[in-house]
């Protein structure tokens, strides 16, 4: 959507002060110079947005300007107005009070703005997260410190009480419908995926309503895809936070979260939202949100479809509502065990085969280590002292890691259970979690002589694991009982296909 008319004067003011023509979407322009960012919202007025009013883009400027500042506070400036001098030339005036952006102008204020513009700091082209996923630069580091950046964001957001979460998505439901056969998506298809969809929303109500009870309900970003995420002083920073509706930004933390998994399963793949999802829910522990995530993704998907068929995008529009369809198909779930002494590769074994197991985007991987970590308020790459591995609270961790395990798997979702498992009671706990889930459980126990062992701990860096060599030593002079049930692997190699290939046997039968 081209800038309206009334705006070309304040449009070249703009490119002159930057040098440049903007980077454009169908309700904003944005100037990007060397010293700053200036974003114009474009006077037009839509079925979900209303920037048509002088005050509207006063009052929209100074909104996402306080909801981002919470986010990024060095990344947005001010809002600053756009007037005539003295000799009748448009320049930039002087910033709104950072205190007073937000508050309506006194009644019949002549303040001479023409309009107005959000001030940012520029960001390189290629620093934005879409960009770097297209160029594959999102690796395995950035992933887990993008999970971290969101479940910050989350973390530090306020519960909402006030919002009838169920009716809420119905509507969006409804309204994403309505919008797919606006923009020329099949007509029937449109309809099936809304009585999918209706139906999933009706049976997670219960979920749902317990969810925004437990405070998971908040005044989140809104529109948290990969476009809206950019690297800033080194970390993974969102922007851009939704400003026009409070009703699309007031959800589930998990809904939020969606967006970006959605997003990063259509681009870098699978395995990078598996692995966004598993270091979300490794900081928060919110395994609670799995259940509705088949739907969430499924309506974000949906939000692609219409935007790609507004555009003109028919086949990148078939692509997101096949997506949307997929969704909502559900897909056997099942408990795999990956067990063995430390140094075995366990975690990476684990990590190699969620993504493909189960309802997308992939298996909930469950790390005792991480729950040790998140149990003692730290990250799970920080160390922590031996106390933290008292009697007692490793039979907390145990207790908390089986029935995590269980109801996952009870709502649907796959799982991988990465640890040591040397007690044989830690092995019967994981699978009894998959038979009172009524599931299918495949246990795989590493093995790798003791030297190769020593070698790998030694080379660890940045691992959850806190085991020593000598840790190490008094686990291998344990004897691990019978392993009747546990299929067992060489680790001194890579065991990732034997495992892929014992697993498709194990589950042939089922299918």
């Amino acid at each position: 959507m081209a800038i309206p008319p009334s705006q070309a004067e304040v449009a070249a003011l703009l490119a002159r002060l930057t040098g440049g023509a903007p980077i454009e979407t169908h309700v904003s322009a944005v100037y990007v110079g060397r010293d700053a960012a200036l974003k114009l919202k474009k006077a037009v007025r839509l079925d979900f947005l209303d920037f048509s009013t002088l005050a509207a883009r006063r009052r929209f400027c100074c909104r996402e300007l306080t909801l981002n500042r919470a986010f990024a506070p060095d990344l947005y400036r001010d809002v600053v107005p756009v007037r005539r001098d003295a000799a009748g030339a448009l320049v930039l005036g002087a910033p709104l009070p950072p205190d007073d952006a937000e508050a309506a102008p006194p009644a019949g204020a002549a303040d001479g703005a023409l309009d107005w513009v959000l001030r940012m700091a520029p960001v390189p082209p290629g620093d934005f997260l879409d960009a770097m996923a297209a160029r594959g630069a999102l690796d395995a580091a950035l992933l887990d410190a993008l999970g971290d950046a969101v479940a910050a964001m989350h973390a530090a957001l306020p519960p909402l009480r006030d919002v009838d979460v169920v009716a809420a998505m119905q509507a969006v439901i409804a309204g994403n419908a309505r919008a797919a056969r606006a923009a020329a998506l099949p007509g029937q298809r449109c309809d099936d995926w809304l009585a999918a969809a209706r139906a999933a929303c009706a049976r997670l109500a219960p979920l749902l309503a317990a969810r925004a009870a437990k405070g998971r309900v908040r005044r989140c970003h809104g529109d948290l895809h990969l476009g809206n995420l950019c690297l800033w002083q080194g970390k993974p920073t969102p922007f851009d936070a939704l400003e026009f509706d409070e009703d699309y930004a007031r959800i589930d933390t998990g809904y939020d979260l969606a967006f970006l998994l959605m997003d990063l399963a259509r681009r870098p793949g699978r395995a990078a939202a598996n692995r966004v999802l598993n270091r979300y829910l490794a900081r928060t522990g919110d395994a609670g949100m799995l259940p509705a995530l088949p739907l969430w993704l499924s309506v974000r998907a949906m939000v692609r479809a219409h935007v790609e068929g507004a555009r003109g995008d028919g086949a990148a529009a078939l692509r997101y509502l096949d997506a949307a369809d997929s969704y909502l198909r559900p897909l056997p779930a099942l408990v795999v065990a990956v067990g063995g002494l430390q140094g075995t590769g366990k975690s990476r074994l684990a990590r190699a085969l969620a993504p493909a197991l189960g309802a997308a985007p992939g298996a909930l991987l469950l790390r005792t280590d991480e729950i040790r970590k998140r149990r003692q308020g730290v990250a799970p790459e920080e160390r922590l002292p031996d106390t933290a591995y008292a009697e007692a609270e490793s039979a907390a961790v145990y207790a908390e890691f089986f029935a995590a395990a269980r109801e996952a798997a009870r709502a649907g979702h796959a799982v991988v259970a990465d640890a040591v498992f040397l007690d044989p009671a830690h092995r019967a706990g994981i699978a009894e979690a998959a038979r009172a889930a009524g599931v299918p459980f495949v246990g795989f126990w590493l093995e790798a002589p003791l030297d190769v062992l020593r070698r790998r701990i030694t080379a660890r860096r940045n691992d959850a694991s806190d085991a020593t060599v000598a840790v190490l030593e008094r686990a291998a002079r344990r004897d691990p009982g019978p392993m009747a049930d546990w299929i067992r692997l060489d680790a001194s190699e890579d065991p990732l296909p034997a495992a892929r290939k014992a697993l498709a046997k194990s589950l042939t039968p089922l299918c």
